[in-house]
């Protein structure tokens, strides 16, 4: 008898292949048969009308503290996800020295905007190398997969101390004692190596992450170690990611070509849209299709919508220093939007200068003042493709008022709950025709969801949702991609690309890795800010509506959006075998 059947769903099975109604088998944890009359089952899920499609596997996550003690890894779960991958960009928590636990959590609160104080309070230490972190990661239960990579800035300051912290150039034996470690964690599980090159990725102090200066022969000297073992990938947020080095791209698709060419491994990386030169990701896929000819692998990892800074009451905004705000600036939301409608503190906080301020927040409130024409109210669903017409300047300019006060309007909007998107990558052209173009390139691989990370100020885990439910429903400002190829693009392309290809498409033999979706219902709620991390610590957070039921390894783990108390999720040890 099977374990389980999904029965008369339309599916869609991740190999791009088209979409039919079938029901799917499991049994022990793996796919048996995908068709019909497949007889008994233990548990039956009744898919008539709804989608049924391979589990989601979203490849960039920074959950390496959080998985220490969230069984859920939420939000990323409500939204699909059975199988992740965390470690990127440079950035974890293994290995550490005794004594080092700090400096690592500063890094990853800098550079991710993961509360400090959470990271101190809720993670469970007991590990000094990467094998001993892998150890501990798989002594937790949790509702999904989880795989991670072995990251630069961890493993330079293990090796160099503070030499390696400040970014000072690597001797060879510094480069070889990294490099055995590395070794050492992709033996042990680790599914790719880490680093970062952007010089956004600062720690607290404002030092850039270990390694965004490394040389050529440091890189290659710990990418060599891929090679060496033939598994693994190479992953890195680059140099020039918001335009500030033009020539930053080409010269860093140049070295990666090398890099994945010497090592015969593939290198992805963070690629999207932005205002210095709206075009350039255009030459850097072309870059990748000729590196592609030559034989080496790039694969840039590309977002299904803009890349944003959500502003209002729950996040931040350009009144939040302004002294008569501070005053209210405690109250609850419901108080604090009270007095913000009376007409005279209104006038008082318009016309107030802002106090002095953190440096950092002192940078964003500078681009919201000169960005008001990429600001748009997300509103409920929320529109990730709004038009130009709807943004703060065009309306301030059709009612002819200042745009500061039609911010401060727009924020009072659903009792306050309304947030605003500043649209800061990936629209320069005020729609998604990019981000489309992005997503279709052959070469290119879906992530930059950054679960678990920028907590106060970005909530794009839920990128899944919005690659089903905007690209192949609502989209009207542009064509829509066809379903089995969004699906695709999500599961079999990303597991494979990690090779894990144990998973990502339903066929028998596979693991039973599944979501059920009512597509028509499938929707996102606006984001919320909550105060469930340890220590109290706040995040942004978004769910959505549609959902039926998620399946890891054959077990039920969410149905309608409620966890079913089942982990059946395990800690994925290097490549999966078909």
């Amino acid at each position: 008898m099977n374990d389980l059947v999904v029965s008369g769903g339309r599916v869609v099975d991740g190999s791009g292949s088209a979409a039919r109604e079938a029901d799917v088998a499991v049994a022990d944890g793996v796919i048996c048969e995908v068709g019909t009359n497949l007889g008994p089952a233990r548990e039956t899920l009744d898919a008539r009308g709804k989608l049924v499609t391979p589990g989601f596997v979203d490849i960039h996550t920074h959950y390496d503290g959080q998985a220490t003690w969230d069984p859920l890894l939420t939000p990323s779960s409500w939204h699909g996800v059975t199988s992740l991958v965390m470690g990127n960009c440079g950035v974890g928590f293994a290995p550490v020295a005794p004594g080092q636990e700090d400096f690592l959590i500063a890094l990853m609160e800098g550079v991710e905007d993961i509360p400090g104080s959470a990271l101190s309070e809720g993670m469970r230490w007991g590990w000094e190398s990467f094998p001993e972190y892998l150890d501990v990661l798989e002594g937790i239960p949790h509702v999904l997969d989880i795989g991670t990579q072995i990251a630069h800035g961890p493993v330079r300051s293990y090796v160099m101390g503070e030499r390696g912290a400040r970014n000072e150039p690597a001797t060879p034996d510094d480069v070889a004692r990294m490099a055995a470690i590395v070794k050492e964690g992709i033996r042990a599980g680790a599914l790719g190596f880490s680093t970062s090159r952007t010089l956004l990725h600062r720690a607290v102090d404002g030092e850039p992450v270990p390694g965004t200066f490394a040389a050529e022969d440091e890189l290659f000297g710990i990418g060599a170690v891929l090679g060496e073992l033939g598994e693994g990938l190479f992953e890195l947020a680059p140099a020039g990611v918001m335009g500030e080095d033009l020539a930053a791209p080409e010269k860093e698709v140049a070295w990666m070509r090398r890099l994945s060419a010497r090592i015969r491994r593939p290198v992805t990386f963070a690629l999207t849209q932005h205002d210095v030169d709206k075009d350039q990701w255009k030459r850097v896929l072309e870059l990748c299709s000729e590196a592609a000819r030559e034989g080496s692998v790039l694969r840039p990892q590309v977002a299904s919508r803009p890349g944003t800074l959500l502003i209002g009451h729950q996040t931040f905004h350009p009144f939040s220093n302004k002294p008569s705000y501070r005053d209210i600036a405690d109250l609850p939301l419901p108080e604090r939007v009270a007095k913000l409608r009376d007409p005279q503190l209104r006038r008082r906080i318009l016309d107030e200068d802002s106090i002095q301020i953190d440096p950092r927040i002192a940078v964003i409130q500078s681009i919201i003042e000169n960005g008001f024409h990429k600001i748009f109210p997300l509103g409920e669903p929320p529109d990730y493709e709004p038009p130009p017409e709807a943004s703060i300047s065009a309306r301030a300019e059709r009612e002819g008022r200042d745009a500061r006060e039609v911010l401060y309007d727009a924020m009072l909007e659903l009792d306050g709950r309304q947030l605003l998107m500043l649209s800061i990558l990936g629209y320069s052209d005020g729609d998604l025709e990019a981000v489309r173009e992005m997503l279709l390139h052959e070469h290119s691989a879906f992530g930059l969801g950054d679960g678990g990370a920028h907590c106060g100020a970005i909530c794009d885990a839920s990128m899944t949702t919005s690659m089903i439910s905007l690209w192949t429903r609502d989209r009207s400002r542009g064509p829509k991609l066809p379903l089995e190829q969004v699906v695709k693009k999500m599961t079999l392309d990303t597991a494979e690309l990690y090779g894990l290809r144990d998973r990502g498409l339903l066929a028998p033999g596979k693991k039973a890795d599944l979501n059920v979706i009512d597509y028509e219902q499938l929707d996102l709620e606006l984001p919320e800010l909550v105060h469930d991390l340890p220590a109290g610590a706040r995040r942004l957070v978004q769910r959505a509506r549609g959902y039926e039921a998620t399946v890891v390894s054959g077990t039920v783990t969410w149905r309608e959006g409620e966890h079913t108390g089942a982990l059946p999720g395990r800690l994925i040890r290097g490549a999966q075998g078909a």
